[in-house]
Formats: structure tokens, C-alpha cells, sequence
């Protein structure tokens, strides 16, 4: 063991807050053996969570994985890509290790020390809600992620991810409010449950859903929030009055991350997207009425390989119409192991420009969503530190609002003094109540 205390080992993370709950895992774990470093220039053992949701991406890792190599150190390859792309992780890597089995991340790494190359990718259901008193949450701001399933229920015809996690595996509710309770007992205020699809959870044979997750969740005593994480339309509208209900309690933000990839009904066939835009539009529709404020996030693919003029056009429409706070867009990018993989990719250039194009329309919805709030009084959570010393809170339907100063973990009542596209300016001192 005094051997094993003689390694700094540290983690980097890249892609979602699923990988960065995967990484508190590890962490934790790894914890037991060897000492974690706080940088990875003193480590000698480095663990890099690997991201695969684009070939951008999988390229920029590949080329991290290989300069750490070539600087000495031990390198561990987890992640997406460990069965994405795993000839080129076990090429460079000292070990392999897919997302299912980062509980066994020890082993890995004391395997690679004594010259072994371990991979560690067969499929494991473990339960990674009942690794909650294992993890190792990083203390630098108010925020606690929490995985609440693995894998999804979809087959889209461009994604690897499934490749990278397989079918949906909920976790147990139980353990899953037990590790909420633990964060917030421990001072976290901000809970994120994050999974591939938070909508789909206990849609593999559980006898619970989503709505009776939140429920429970807003059972903890507590001041706190609870961000849910993205969610598919066509599991949403199953579940769409329960959701809702659930939404009601003031513990759940206001935000909504619905992913619709295109506003053309032919499109979402192609990708096998399993939903039409018409039940992205009812989804979003319901949670306009029901709620004064809701913060509506979405996610749209460009240059998809069949994507006409037209189709790309009704996307735009779309976006237009309904004005969502927040659109990520991403290029299509081909992966191998897809469907998609087989279709003639459309010429860069189109994608860029049908991307340049929809972001200044976001740009300005964004603008306009939010100047409608200059003035407002609201209530916030300062959640992390932001950039050039400014503090970063977040409404009760989770905007960002950028603070001079404050305490993160703490709750302001604050004054919206200004606004841009993508964050609201608040000053709390334009108020008489400071802190609450």
C-alpha cells in the first residue's frame, strides 16, 4: 500500500456531466490507494475520461492521449471513447476502461504500473447510485452531479454514444435520493441529475419515472435546486402531466433541456430520432402555460447528410417561432459504427455557413429574451466563481446572472441591472435584502 501512496495519480475530464460524475467516482476510488494530484504536471499516473460525440473531438483527444505518453507519464484511457474508438486507446493507452466499469479504475491503474495492460470494456449493470458514498466531489463551487441512468432507449442514426453505453439502465431511486441527501447534508446546493436521458429513466422495465424521482427528491429538507438534465420529446410527452407536477416544487429550476436536432419531420426520420417536431412543440408549449418563467434549451444538427435547403430553412422557422433561451448547434459529424456513417457527407462549407446563420438568429433571440428581465428582482444562487472575479448565480429557472461579489452556496435577492445573449447582469446591492 506505502508503495502505491507513492504515485500521484489525476483525472481529465472532458465531455458532459455524465463523465464528470464518472470522474467523482473515480476519484473517489482512487482516493483509497494512491494520492490524487492536484495538477498533471505532479502526476505521474494520469486518467484522462475520454469524450467521442464528435470526430473533432475523438482527434483532440487521441493527440492529449499521446503527448502525455510521450512525456513519461502512465496514461489510463476511460470514457466514451474506451469501445468507441478502442484499436486507438489500446495503442497509446497503458490501460482501457469503458464508463460502466470506472469502479474498477484501481485495478486498472495498478495493472498498468506493473506492466500489464489491462481492458476493462465488458458490459457491467452495476448500480452507480450505490457508489455514491465512493465519490469525490471537487469543493470549488456549490454544484453536485449526480448520474441517475446509463445508456438510452434510442437508436439515432448518427450517435455513438450507444456504442460508448449501451441500452438504458436506471438506477435505484433509492440510492439515487440517498447520494442527493448526502450532497446537500455535505453543503452542495445545486443538484444535477444528469443521464443520455433523464425523460427515459425507469422506461426500462422500473416500476417508477421520472416525475416520482423528482418528487422524492423534493422531499430532502433543505434549501436547494435541482437542475434536470436534457430530455427527448417523445419521453417527455409520455410522461408530460406528471412532469409537470413535479416541476411545481420550488426545488426544481425552471429549465427545460429539450433536444429537437431539426425542424423537418423527414430529417427526424432519417436520424431516427424516434419523435416529430410536433411533440417538441407540445412539450414546450405546456411548460410555457403552466410556468411564468421557464428556460427552454435545445439542440439542433446542421448538415445532417440529407438535409436539404428546406429542411434546413423549417429549422430555422422553427427556432424563429419558438425562441428558445438557449440552441446548441452542432455540425453533423459521421461516426463510425452509425448508420449515418454510410450517407454522403455534405461539403464543409455548407454546414459552416447554415451554422453561422442560425447562430445570429439565437444571438438575438437570446438578446431579446433576456432584456426582457432588466429591472426584474429575483431571487438567485450563486453556484461557482466566474470569470475576471465575478460570481455566477442562477434564477430559480436556472439563467445565468453575473455578480461583482458574493458567497457561492449562498442565496441573494438580487436587481437585473443589465443583459446579453447568453447572461443577465445583477447588482444585490440595488436591493435593501442582501443575503437571504
Amino acid at each position: 500500500m506505502d508503495i502505491l501512496r507513492a504515485h500521484r495519480v489525476y483525472i481529465e475530464t472532458y465531455g458532459c456531466t455524465t463523465n464528470q460524475a464518472d470522474s467523482d467516482i473515480m476519484r473517489g476510488v482512487l482516493a483509497k490507494h494512491f494520492r490524487l494530484a492536484n495538477s498533471v504536471d505532479e502526476a505521474d499516473v494520469v486518467v484522462v475520461n475520454t469524450c467521442g460525440v464528435i470526430n473533432f473531438t475523438e482527434r483532440k483527444i487521441l493527440r492529449r492521449l499521446r503527448e502525455l505518453k510521450e512525456s513519461g507519464k502512465t496514461v489510463v484511457a476511460a470514457g466514451c471513447l474506451a469501445r468507441i474508438a478502442r484499436k486507438e486507446m489500446e495503442k497509446i493507452a497503458d490501460a482501457v476502461i469503458s464508463p460502466d466499469n470506472v469502479h474498477l479504475v484501481d485495478s486498472a491503474v495498478i495493472s498498468a504500473l506493473n506492466g500489464k495492460k489491462p481492458v476493462l470494456i465488458q458490459v457491467s449493470s452495476t448500480d452507480k447510485a450505490a457508489l455514491h458514498s465512493t465519490k469525490c466531489r471537487k469543493r470549488e463551487n456549490a454544484i453536485s452531479i449526480v448520474s441517475i441512468s446509463e445508456g438510452c432507449l434510442g437508436s439515432c442514426s448518427y450517435c455513438a454514444t450507444k456504442i460508448a453505453r449501451g441500452r438504458l439502465r436506471s438506477f435505484s431511486l433509492e440510492k439515487i435520493v440517498e447520494e442527493v441527501q448526502r450532497a446537500v447534508t455535505d453543503g452542495f446546493r445545486e443538484i444535477q441529475l444528469t443521464s443520455q436521458d433523464t425523460g427515459a429513466y425507469g422506461m426500462d422495465g422500473k416500476d417508477y419515472r421520472l416525475p416520482d424521482l423528482l418528487n422524492a427528491i423534493s422531499e430532502i429538507d433543505g434549501d436547494f435546486r435541482v437542475r434536470v438534465g436534457m430530455m427527448n420529446p417523445q419521453h417527455a410527452v409520455e410522461i408530460l402531466d406528471d412532469l409537470l407536477s413535479a416541476f411545481e416544487s420550488e426545488k426544481i429550476y425552471k429549465f427545460l433541456h429539450i433536444p429537437v436536432q431539426s425542424g423537418d419531420n423527414r430529417i427526424l426520420e432519417d436520424m431516427r430520432r424516434d419523435h416529430t417536431v410536433e411533440d417538441f412543440v407540445e412539450v414546450v408549449n405546456a411548460f410555457r402555460r403552466r410556468f411564468d418563467d421557464v428556460m427552454i434549451s435545445t439542440d439542433i444538427i446542421v448538415g445532417f447528410p440529407t438535409e436539404s435547403k428546406e429542411s434546413f430553412w423549417k429549422s430555422y422557422q422553427l427556432i424563429e417561432e419558438f425562441r428558445p433561451d438557449i440552441v446548441n448547434i452542432t455540425r453533423f459529424s459521421p461516426r463510425k459504427g452509425t448508420a449515418a456513417y454510410r450517407l454522403k457527407d455534405m461539403p464543409d462549407w455548407i454546414k459552416k455557413e447554415r451554422s453561422r446563420i442560425l447562430t445570429r438568429l439565437c444571438e438575438e433571440i437570446g438578446l431579446e429574451n433576456h432584456r426582457k428581465f432588466v429591472g426584474r428582482v429575483e431571487r438567485v444562487l450563486v453556484t461557482k466563481k466566474g470569470k475576471n472575479n465575478t460570481m455566477l448565480a442562477r434564477t430559480n429557472s436556472y439563467r445565468p446572472v453575473v455578480l461583482k461579489e458574493g458567497e457561492v452556496g449562498r442565496f441573494y435577492v438580487v436587481k437585473v441591472v443589465d443583459a446579453t445573449f447568453n447572461y443577465l447582469v445583477g447588482d444585490w446591492a440595488k436591493v435593501p435584502m442582501k443575503i437571504v
